[in-house]
């Protein structure tokens, strides 16, 4: 008997246990354990799909989808933003897209605060001269002292369902929350949440810590120019898991070069996720490369987030799909 079920082409390499619930629903192509299919690849096999899994780190641009002729419907990408794929060219083409909010939230508050820790207790600089100077190493009483959180004030800008889970972490901290968003939350959910609702320039003046969960758009572009940066107190630390470009990051090496600022943690670069190369010698910047949903439990709840928009696309079955773009 044929087999009618959609045919599924993901285009990255992920933990074996994902693909072995999508193969439950459909065809599934897959690339080679270890690595991704190249752009030639997706242009060469994806006429004959139904579907696209994509990634984050995977530009899914107009070439791409229009190589997916009449036969794909559905791009559904494997993560929470989605500029990796060409939005207009899969609109005009009836194809619907869809990515991964909810499952995504929690690893990304918590690398949050594991990089505003780091910063804060200087514990990557520390960890680091413990290594290379041993038992020769001596700290003063007065040497790398880093700062207390509880009392400081929290800046969140960009408060969606990773902003909202951040506040709740920092919350037991002790910090007090300030947040901007286009829409402000209603009274009685800032009470709830115990919030105070800023201005963006608000929050880079008077904030100690000033952490970013934007989507990359055009309005949010440099969002931390070279004036929001200067308006930072000189103990604040800035933290990025929103997208690179979000920062201005040659703005921010060269105050952080300076010591206007006292640090800044970032899982996300504004040069296709490489780090500024002024970064790599500064002590007073944590690092992580693009990790906020690098755990196991997170790429399980990714591929069953993914799942689910497929299964639902295709059967109208299980939960409401996530659309980006409906068809």
């Amino acid at each position: 008997m044929e087999n009618t079920r959609p045919r599924l082409l993901v285009a990255f390499d992920t933990i074996e246990e994902a693909y072995d619930l999508l193969e439950e629903h459909f065809e599934v192509v897959r690339p080679p354990k270890g690595r991704d299919f190249s752009k030639a690849e997706l242009l060469a096999m994806l006429g004959d799909f139904d579907a696209l899994a994509s990634v984050f780190d995977i530009p899914i641009d107009r070439e791409i989808i229009e190589a997916g002729g009449s036969k794909l419907k559905i791009i559904s990408n494997y993560a929470v933003g989605y500029n990796n794929i060409d939005l207009e060219t899969a609109q005009r083409l009836g194809i619907a897209v869809t990515n991964t909010p909810q499952s995504v939230v929690l690893p990304t508050a918590e690398l949050t605060l594991a990089l505003l820790l780091a910063v804060s207790r200087r514990v990557a600089e520390l960890d680091g001269a413990m290594r290379q100077q041993q038992d020769k190493l001596h700290l003063s009483r007065i040497d790398n002292l880093g700062v207390d959180l509880a009392g400081k004030k929290m800046g969140i800008i960009g408060f969606g369902n990773i902003g909202k889970a951040v506040a709740q972490r920092a919350k037991a901290f002790g910090m007090e929350l300030w947040y901007n968003k286009r829409n402000r939350l209603s009274i009685e959910e800032e009470k709830a949440l115990d919030l105070h609702f800023a201005s963006v320039d608000e929050i880079f003046s008077d904030c100690e810590v000033v952490s970013l969960h934007t989507p990359l758009t055009k309005e949010t572009k440099h969002l931390a120019c070279r004036k929001q940066l200067e308006r930072m107190k000189p103990n604040a630390i800035l933290l990025n898991l929103a997208r690179g470009p979000v920062v201005d990051e040659e703005a921010l090496a060269d105050l952080l070069e300076k010591g206007v600022i006292r640090g800044a943690g970032l899982d996300v670069f504004e040069n296709n996720d490489k780090p500024n190369p002024r970064l790599y010698s500064l002590s007073n910047v944590v690092m992580t490369p693009h990790v906020g949903t690098q755990t196991y439990d997170a790429r399980m709840r990714m591929a069953e987030e993914l799942c689910n928009n497929l299964t639902g696309f295709f059967f109208h079955q299980g939960k409401e799909v996530s659309f980006v773009v409906r068809p």
